[in-house]
């Protein structure tokens, strides 16, 4: 076979172009190997990285031309070195977390700092040390083009690791987070009293109001910040907003998607919830379905949501010409 020198940069170019993601997928991967059963799980689990590199993926296709990498123009050169460095970054940290102790110093920090759910911690950590990792590789490889195209994965990782670090810091009463909370359960109530599974307010605990169903068998459950949509709506508006942002969509047009799919992922959650009664009052098992399904409702139409623009938009100009 001869060689050819075009085929050969083609080639590099794109393996370029995807050291972002490669660069997370090995890690994740030894993750998964390490602890299947968490990747089930949304919320306090790492199934939200499947979310992470679909959104790497979804980024590069939708800024395919412009994922410029002529940044990189020598080989020696203190770029280069440090984006080498920057790209074994995850993995070396998962090895020294799960291999070398640095999860337990992690809890047993967080411990003595009086967090609850200390044990957590290093998952938060975790999500927040990927997303400046990725950062950083991002950044080396592309400059602050690259930070804008990526930007929309990036935040999502980055939220997740906050909202998880803020539960386990204030163990559910982060107040300015309950805003939402009497609404979500008051709806919650008359759907499942509308559904025939009679539904009463069981009161109220520093903020946190319980609801109390009754279906075979009686079910009492508090709804917290994390549940009654705020986490949703957090990821929703980061995502969706990056991706209005760099998208050519007029401004008017982007208001009226961003409210119909706030709406929307608002009244997601409220369906999740009514969902996770009628489970426990049938005599199922709610955590199951909280931990690790129930939140699939929300983050896969955040996910998919720009996606359903875009087609949207599409169809509409192509009946349009």
């Amino acid at each position: 076979m001869l060689y050819n020198p075009s085929m050969t940069r083609r080639v590099a170019s794109i393996l370029q172009k995807l050291l972002p993601l490669l660069a997370f997928i090995i890690p994740i991967i030894i993750l998964y190997f390490l602890d299947p059963v968490l990747f089930e799980k949304t919320w306090k689990g790492r199934m939200f990285y499947v979310f992470f590199l679909w959104l790497i993926s979804l980024e590069m296709v939708l800024s395919w031309e412009g994922l410029q990498t002529e940044r990189i123009k020598r080989v020696r050169s203190v770029r280069t070195g440090a984006l080498i460095v920057a790209l074994s970054l995850p993995i070396i940290y998962v090895v020294v977390s799960n291999f070398y102790g640095l999860n337990v110093l992690i809890e047993n920090f967080s411990r003595q700092l009086g967090i609850f759910w200390a044990d957590v911690m290093p998952l938060s950590t975790e999500y927040l040390v990927f997303a400046m990792l990725f950062f950083l590789i991002v950044l080396l490889e592309y400059g602050f083009r690259g930070l804008k195209i990526h930007s929309i994965s990036f935040v999502f990782l980055t939220v997740i690791g906050v909202i998880y670090t803020i539960d386990n810091v204030y163990l559910n009463n982060f107040t300015p987070f309950q805003i939402l909370v009497p609404t979500t359960a008051s709806l919650a109530a008359n759907f499942l009293n509308f559904l025939g599974y009679p539904t009463i307010w069981g009161g109220t605990t520093n903020y946190v109001p319980t609801l109390i169903a009754h279906g075979k068998v009686f079910i009492s459950a508090s709804i917290a910040w994390p549940c009654s949509g705020i986490e949703s709506l957090l990821i929703y508006a980061v995502t969706i907003l990056l991706f209005l942002r760099i998208s050519a969509i007029p401004w008017r047009h982007g208001v009226a998607y961003f409210l119909f799919g706030a709406a929307f992922t608002y009244f997601i959650n409220v369906l999740r919830i009514v969902n996770i009664f009628i489970i426990g009052a049938n005599g199922g098992d709610i955590w199951s379905f909280h931990d690790s399904y129930g939140q699939l409702y929300s983050i896969s139409w955040i996910v998919f949501y720009p996606v359903l623009i875009m087609v949207s938009r599409a169809f509409l100009e192509k009946n349009s010409s």
